[in-house]
């Protein structure tokens, strides 16, 4: 029976291989509608990253018409750069924090709002909850600036009003990061809020109806029901958020441009130094080549984990 099986499978897999090239009366209208995707993306995603390898390998100002190779001298320096490490080291925990506080809190405010039905206050909650997406991150830097400021900030004059005493939150090393990783939960969470939500408005009435006539409570009913239902949704989430979390840029560089003393320096933060205020396009190169490398690797190995552990449920 085993060998049956396995003869299936394999004759299975070859059908679906030929049905895979061959070729219809639809075949040309879908190469013709890719090609402007299949070029747009090669020129302006395929094509630099090949660039970026290729200028790893060379000492370059990016100005000067001459560039001079010098092999593999930029890896082994990133090898031995602290400075990238510890960037690395800061994207990891940026990653780790936003996972662990942007899903919970989207997922409980989707909850909320799915619970609420489609009353008044659930149309207006869901617009208060998502305003933060619409911001720009340049315009929520500047504002989460001037919030943080140690000398007329809100957050210090609140704890001055309550008698205690305020911080420097974006001039101290221990705080600067989280500060940042703050303001980078309140403008995401609205985002992953959005996909549970419409995974928990996508679960059928019935089924909700039929747990509670067997005695579950909605706490019940969301835990063993809702959750694994939307546990799709929730690897995408997670893998977004950590993609994204591993090559972030903006907020960052225009809160604290990856201080004090590199405190919150990321990844992208450290190429964007290296490759332009400092005139090294070659080792810049180099830092944004294996950023591309680690954020390959981890979301590969993230996303096969991830299947895994939902074929095994």
């Amino acid at each position: 029976m085993a060998s049956v099986a396995s003869q299936d499978a394999v004759t299975l897999k070859t059908a679906r291989r030929r049905a895979w090239f061959q070729w219809n009366e639809y075949t040309l209208t879908i190469i013709l509608f890719l090609l402007p995707t299949v070029f747009f993306m090669t020129v302006f995603v395929v094509w630099p990253i090949i660039s970026s390898f290729e200028l790893s390998l060379y000492k370059w100002n990016g100005i000067d018409p001459v560039r001079t190779p010098i092999g593999l001298d930029n890896w082994t320096r990133l090898l031995q750069d602290q400075i990238f490490w510890r960037a690395f080291g800061n994207n990891l925990v940026v990653v780790v924090l936003s996972i662990a506080i942007q899903m919970p809190l989207g997922m409980l405010l989707a909850i909320m709002l799915e619970r609420a039905g489609r009353r008044l206050i659930y149309r207006i909650f869901k617009t208060v909850y998502f305003f933060p997406m619409l911001m720009s991150s340049v315009a929520i830097g500047i504002l989460f600036k001037y919030i943080y400021d140690p000398s007329f900030g809100l957050i210090n004059q609140f704890l001055k009003g309550v008698g205690l005493e305020g911080q420097s939150w974006l001039g101290e090393p221990n705080l600067a990061l989280v500060a940042v990783i703050a303001v980078i939960c309140w403008q995401y969470t609205p985002f992953y809020m959005i996909l549970f939500l419409a995974a928990l408005n996508g679960i059928s009435e019935e089924l909700r109806d039929a747990a509670l006539i067997d005695g579950a409570n909605q706490p019940q009913y969301y835990r063993f029901i809702a959750l694994p239902l939307v546990r799709g949704t929730l690897r995408t989430a997670v893998i977004l958020s950590l993609i994204g979390s591993l090559k972030y840029f903006d907020l960052i560089w225009v809160m604290t441009e990856g201080g004090p003393s590199n405190a919150s320096e990321l990844m992208a933060t450290y190429m964007y130094k290296k490759a332009f205020p400092s005139f090294e396009m070659g080792y810049g190169s180099t830092v944004a080549s294996a950023l591309f490398i680690i954020v390959m690797v981890i979301a590969l190995a993230s996303l096969f984990l991830t299947r895994r552990f939902e074929t095994e449920v």
